[in-house]
């Protein structure tokens, strides 16, 4: 099915779903319970297991065995030493238990579908934690204390909280407290000028903060899922500064956030409106010119495919290629891949049908719910129960600043890299020709985070299979974005790192990680040093004849 940009009654039925759900498929959920419950029911054995299992768990709590770790505390929601002490303590094993039973229940049953296994399995692990014991005030130490201790002031404060993020809400406001985080005041300040704009982005240039420069110039091209800040949030988390600070003339992309008359934007449009048109304006159209390319997330993946088309066109202006946890191969994207199936693209094609986009809160829910316990039962605790509220900081405002995405390019981007992976089989077409990541030569260098749920570490680490050049792996701690925001100074960063010569066997990231040795601190500094190795002597900071159109941050930054 291809984009339909007409209101039939099944987009406007699905659009009015679709605001229910969250943007989720209710048959995409509904045929992986059905394969699962048939499977289960024509499965004696199994239900003779799994009736064995809860007579083993039940004997278990009556008799107070031996507890697993997870039952001592490696379950974050259940840190409190209160929850030790009865009842709370009978509260949390008997959930506990309850979980271990239903990851049995809808794990390793024979005939099932593996996708819909594991869409099962997570449907019924999002089912447990909304019936949490820590959920609630009643069986909750934590909240229980508070609340004799404060005389139940911080329920009312919940209660003025919960008002105040419904109103919000409904009326689709920023977060509160972003005010004081303000883009061009507080974040996004690093000196720069807008040198170029088209219908679909700004390119900025950041000058140089040091006596002498590089010669090649350094182009970011974020996602256009997200505002281009996140990589110059605070002066003293901001990669684009650090880069300055280094020596390099740095240009990045600030992506339009797209409305309904960019319904019919294409992924051709976002190569040739983006990549291409910021290359062109930097090297000023000279095919001799060298730059270094870095892409961020789907930024990534699009800078991979406008540099495969390139290196099959004999295009070698690229004198390296940055990957910032970003995926070329989908074949196992992690969680996220449970929402991407035909049913689920369809339904999402319907509800951008009835708007020309997919607003970015459609989607942020899937994406709260890989990490439900972080980012929606703790702060249910905190704001509600207990009666706080989660300071703001630079990454949270950043955050809460959503953008949308065109309904054609979206659709084509569901469709041939998450759902046929055409990218990393070599039937991604750009100017209606095939491009191959094989094709690339410029060396590669590639960051991927330990406990990223948008690109998981796995996923991305398949670009070592599928180019043939130089590539430099790094693995750092952290998530999707904090991992990546690692500045030098940063506490508790470490990372790993392997090397791979063209011709090199390939090792699976398994049997890598298994020997891997840690290296402390930030991977900041590696990766400069490997753009320095790469790059020219230092020269002179070069004059530009290009014209101001505005000052950094721009204007599409806060569309």
């Amino acid at each position: 099915m291809t984009h339909n940009d007409t209101r039939t009654p099944d987009a406007l039925l699905h659009s009015a779903i679709g605001r229910v759900t969250g943007g989720l498929s209710p048959t995409a959920l509904a045929t992986a319970y059905l394969d699962w419950a048939m499977h289960l029911a024509g499965s004696p054995t199994k239900q003779g297991d799994l009736l064995a299992k809860a007579q083993t768990e039940a004997l278990r709590l009556m008799t107070g065995g031996k507890r697993s770790e997870e039952r001592n505390g490696r379950d974050s929601r259940f840190s409190d030493p209160r929850w030790n002490t009865l009842p709370f303590a009978a509260y949390r094993d008997t959930f506990l238990a309850q979980q271990r039973w239903w990851n049995a229940a809808t794990t390793h049953l024979a005939g099932v579908d593996p996708k819909h296994e594991r869409i099962v399995n997570f449907i019924a692990r999002q089912m447990l934690d909304m019936a949490a014991p820590s959920n609630f005030a009643i069986t909750n130490p934590t909240v229980l204390s508070r609340t004799w201790d404060e005389h139940g002031e911080n329920l009312l404060r919940g209660a003025q909280n919960w008002i105040q993020d419904f109103n919000q809400l409904i009326g689709q406001r920023r977060r509160p407290h972003c005010e004081d985080f303000c883009v061009g005041r507080d974040i996004a300040v690093t000196p720069g000028e807008v040198v170029f704009r088209n219908r679909l982005i700004e390119l900025i240039r950041y000058t140089p903060r040091s006596d002498t420069v590089r010669p090649e110039p350094i182009l970011i091209v974020p996602a256009w899922i997200m505002k281009y800040y996140v990589l110059d949030l605070s002066p003293e988390n901001s990669l684009v500064r650090y880069l300055c600070e280094q020596g390099f003339e740095v240009f990045i992309i600030s992506w339009k956030n797209p409305d309904a008359d960019d319904a019919d934007l294409t992924m051709q449009d976002y190569v040739d409106l983006g990549v291409r048109a910021a290359i062109k304006k930097i090297t000023r159209g000279d095919k001799d010119a060298r730059l270094h390319a870095v892409g961020y997330c789907l930024g990534g993946t699009l800078l991979s495919i406008a540099a495969a088309a390139m290196a099959r066109d004999g295009d070698d202006r690229f004198a390296t290629l940055s990957l910032l946890a970003s995926q070329v191969d989908f074949s196992e994207p992690g969680e996220i891949g449970l929402f991407i199936n035909e049913s689920q693209v369809a339904f999402l094609e319907d509800i951008m049908a009835t708007q020309g986009y997919l607003d970015a809160d459609q989607m942020a829910g899937a994406f709260r719910l890989l990490r439900s316990n972080d980012l929606i039962w703790s702060r249910v605790i905190r704001h509600y129960l207990l009666g706080e509220r989660t300071q703001m900081n630079d990454l949270m405002a950043w955050n809460a600043d959503s953008t949308r995405m065109p309904a054609k390019m979206h659709s084509e981007y569901l469709r041939h890299l998450f759902l046929h992976n055409d990218l990393a089989k070599g039937m991604f077409q750009v100017d209606d020709a095939p491009v191959a990541l094989s094709d690339i030569r410029a060396p590669i260098f590639c960051v991927a985070t330990t406990k990223d749920h948008i690109a998981p570490w796995r996923s991305v680490y398949r670009l070592m299979l599928l180019t043939d050049t130089d590539v430099t792996f790094v693995l750092t701690n952290g998530g999707h974005n904090g991992g990546i925001l690692s500045e030098p100074g940063h506490e508790g960063r470490h990372y790993f790192r392997i090397h791979k010569t063209e011709g090199d066997a390939y090792r699976s990231a398994g049997a890598w990680i298994e020997t891997a040795k840690a290296h402390d601190g930030s991977w900041w500094p590696v990766w400069t040093r490997w753009l320095a190795e790469k790059s020219g002597a230092p020269v002179a900071p070069r004059r530009t004849n290009v014209p101001h159109i505005a000052a950094a941050p721009g204007h599409y930054v806060f569309g």
